[in-house]
């Protein structure tokens, strides 16, 4: 027999024979639960209960999709009870008791219709739209999730975080309620993450040093990982007695202590401003999900011993002796329930579909916000803030002082950003682009992190939940590995899976590239953008210089506030303090600062510096300072060429950078990262496919790690390597 019809006719003979066992001696009294609001938790655990037998006799039908189902946690729906409906939630995927419980609170919520249009993959599907099977809904708070293995924590941490700091903000327009609940539900499985062991302490070193951390992290502990079993009494030895989170145990199979454990954490979350780790004991009905037979893992007595602790037998046992309802009230409504999604389902069956590509890809970019756009900051305000270097801006400065002065202006301009990550408070960070900017703007906007990139991110995306704009900076290239999970599986899959509901914009400035001569090994001289460069919807920029560095930070801020996007910003190390290009002393490669308003580089915009006609240099970053001491050299030789800065990395663009070379009969491609993977091999894929008349060439990294010392430059490309290979093309 099948799994779930098995539990199900259980539950049915149980109710029928009237052998229902209570879990506990609580009762509805002892814990506080008014009777019929446990009788609405019954309803809406039976709902979860029979919307999973329905998916799975439609994935029999060829009807319905991978899923994972809910039977067996259905405790978790005490947590909707216990919780306000504007509690943000990020949902385990076995909740699904919780988001029809939290919607029946709501008026004019169908959550049985919309979740059976999420089942048929309709594209009316309310969260995403068509595009995955997931929990989620904007008007009830829940952003979607799909089968996270505790990627969510981090950002769930971050937006605890964020309520305390946009009150001390002064913001008052923010997403999340000034007195919220962030609620975090996981399995016990996903404990062991790395995930979710560094969110748990990021929050638990927050709340340490008095940090308000308003979280309840639901630990749903059923006692098993997809097949491998947790160790008994694990999860409670690990965070009953960790420092900074305050530790609750409940049955999640037992209606009553369910309910005791849910209030109890979320009144001392809201109350006291502190992480709270509530232990839920749970059971996994039917196996993992999908076409996964548990009996090939689990023995007959540990799958009945399973079953025995159904919390729908325990939650009708409760309710039956308390005399809230009889058995045949219950069978009744249970029955209700299966024939009004069988009427149903054969309706969503029928929605349309997602019919194409772009149908499909149209909400990777969120929509663009309408009458959102930022006036500059005043005369005033900006002299206030620049009093103390008004005399050093009217002089060329380098890089990273540029950034620095780039960033304070998009502070004061923008009252809802924040800058974040380890030691960019009064250090001003490891190469001073985040100066003074925590003396000038306070450690509510300017906020060091923990060592920890997930963390960082994480409070970067949870920060974006709640309406700020977050600036999170990674000190090194190399390290955003430690991490990428959190751009790739989180922030930048967030508009699509919720069909551009939900977005969480933000500028990751990061530290990378080669070339540099103050650190050596290839930890702080990373040659490779590849991990981000198949991420749809993520723009993508890396200046070359100081003054386009200060105008492509604003255009990324604007696109992130005005346009809701994840864009990666990527600061050459080895530029932030160069001051010359040709010769010592000459100043080409410093800028004097420009004030907001007075010039602007979109997205999209490319530079050409020269208008030679024999070869034109494609490249970007580093590649341009060395391109153009590369093109000063060919011209001594002559040799006219024309230096085309990318700038913008992803989306590329194609019509403009065709155009720059259209001149030209030879174009050469000066890659600094890697040879496999980099920019270069889609630049002369795209020359081959709309510029067949082009005579190519590439000069890029060498598949390698990049060494200490003198050999740090040995697999890059250099200024004589670019004059050798354009001679080459040019003179045969």
């Amino acid at each position: 027999m099948d799994a779930a019809q098995q539990v199900h006719e259980q539950f049915v003979a149980a109710l029928e024979a009237g052998t229902l066992q209570r879990r506990s001696n609580l009762g509805l009294a002892a814990v506080g639960l008014d009777p019929k609001r446990a009788a609405a938790i019954l309803h809406s655990q039976m709902v979860s209960r029979q919307l999973d037998r329905l998916s799975r006799k439609l994935q029999a039908r060829g009807e319905g999709f991978y899923t994972i189902g809910s039977s067996g946690h259905e405790g978790n729906a005490a947590l909707a009870e216990a919780l306000r409906v504007d509690d943000i939630a990020f949902l385990h995927y076995r909740d699904a008791a919780f988001q029809i419980h939290r919607a029946n609170r709501v008026p004019g919520e169908n959550p049985m219709w919309d979740m059976l249009l999420s089942f048929t993959a309709s594209a009316e599907d309310p969260i995403s739209g068509g595009r995955h099977k997931v929990l989620g809904s904007k008007r009830l708070a829940i952003p979607p999730q799909t089968s996270t293995i505790a990627s969510h924590l981090p950002k769930a941490v971050g937006a605890a975080f964020s309520i305390g700091i946009a009150r001390r903000m002064g913001l008052e327009e923010t997403t999340l309620a000034k007195d919220g609940v962030v609620l975090c539900s996981f399995g016990d499985a996903s404990a062991n993450h790395s995930t979710a062991v560094g969110a748990l302490n990021t929050a638990a070193w927050a709340a340490f040093q008095g940090t308000p951390m308003p979280i309840v992290f639901l630990c749903e502990d059923n006692g098993i990982g997809i097949s491998t079993k947790t160790p008994k009494g694990w999860v409670e030895a690990n965070w009953s007695g960790r420092a900074g989170l305050h530790y609750i145990q409940c049955d999640g199979c037992d209606l009553a202590d369910a309910w005791r454990g849910a209030s109890e954490a979320v009144d001392y979350a809201r109350r006291y401003r502190k992480p709270v780790f509530l232990h839920m004991k749970t059971v996994r009905l039917y196996g993992h999900a999908g076409n996964d037979v548990q009996q090939v893992y689990l023995s007959k007595e540990d799958i009945a011993a399973d079953n025995a602790r159904d919390p729908l037998l325990a939650s009708a046992a409760l309710l039956i002796e308390e005399g809230v309802m009889n058995a045949a009230d219950v069978r009744a409504a249970y029955d209700a329930i299966e024939a009004q999604l069988l009427r149903q389902v054969e309706l969503a069956i029928q929605r349309p579909k997602l019919p194409d590509a772009a149908a499909v890809m149209a909400s990777i970019v969120p929509p663009k916000r309408i009458g959102v756009e930022r006036p500059l900051a005043s005369a005033e305000a900006r002299a206030a803030i620049f009093a103390d270097e008004a005399a050093v801006m009217e002089k060329p400065q380098h890089m990273a002082r540029l950034i620095s002065w780039g960033m304070a202006d998009l502070l004061l301009q923008y009252p809802n950003v924040i800058v974040c990550g380890e030691d960019v408070g009064p250090k001003g960070g490891v190469y001073n682009a985040t100066a003074r900017l925590h003396a000038r703007f306070g450690s509510a906007r300017v906020i060091n992190t923990l060592l920890d990139e997930q963390a960082i991110l994480g409070l970067a995306i949870g920060a974006a939940h709640n309406g700020l704009l977050p600036m999170p900076e990674i000190q090194f290239l190399a390290y955003v590995h430690n991490a990428e999970d959190q751009i790739r599986g989180e922030a930048a899959t967030l508009s699509f899976f919720s069909n551009g509901q939900y977005t969480n914009p933000m500028v990751v400035r990061i530290a990378g590239l080669p070339y540099q001569k103050g650190f050596g090994g290839h930890f702080h001289n990373d040659n490779s953008l590849a991990v981000f460069r198949d991420i749809p919807g993520l723009v993508i920029a890396v200046p070359s210089s100081g003054r386009e560095a200060v105008l492509m930070l604003r255009e990324c801020v604007r696109l992130a506030h005005e346009e809701s996007r994840v864009v990666i910003f990527v600061e050459p190390i080895a530029l932030y303090m160069t001051r010359d290009l040709h010769s010592e002393g000459d100043g080409l490669w410093t800028s004097v600062y420009e004030a907001p308003g007075v010039s602007q580089i979109r997205v999209g915009e490319i530079g050409v510096h020269g208008d030679g006609r024999d070869l034109a240099i494609v490249t970007y970053g580093n590649g341009v300072y060395l391109s153009l001491q590369a093109q000063k050299l060919l011209a001594e030789q002559g040799v006219s060429a024309r230096v085309i800065d990318l700038r913008w990395i992803a989306p590329l663009a194609e019509e403009a950078l065709l155009e720059a070379v259209a001149p030209c009969g030879r174009v050469l491609v000066v890659d600094e990262c890697r040879e496999t993977g980099s920019q270069s091999e889609a630049l002369l894929a795209l020359m081959a496919l709309k510029a067949p008349d082009k005579a190519l060439g590439v000069l890029a990294a060498t598949d390698s790690f990049i060494p200490l010392a003198r050999a740090a430059t040995h697999t890059l490309p250099s200024r004589d390597g670019i004059v050798a290979k354009a001679l080459e093309m040019v003179r045969g």
